[in-house]
């Protein structure tokens, strides 16, 4: 385990949106869909 590591541990970056927020979207999207199919 060298520096280079060390270094390219801080470089990462966060990611844009958090797990929860992932999972949110999809579970409105299926929400979403569930619904379009029962009016139809």
């Amino acid at each position: 385990m060298g520096k280079g590591q060390v270094s390219k541990k801080d470089s990462k970056k966060k990611p844009a949106k958090t797990m929860k927020e992932k999972r949110a979207a999809k579970r409105e999207k299926k929400d979403e869909k569930m619904k379009r199919g029962l009016i139809e």
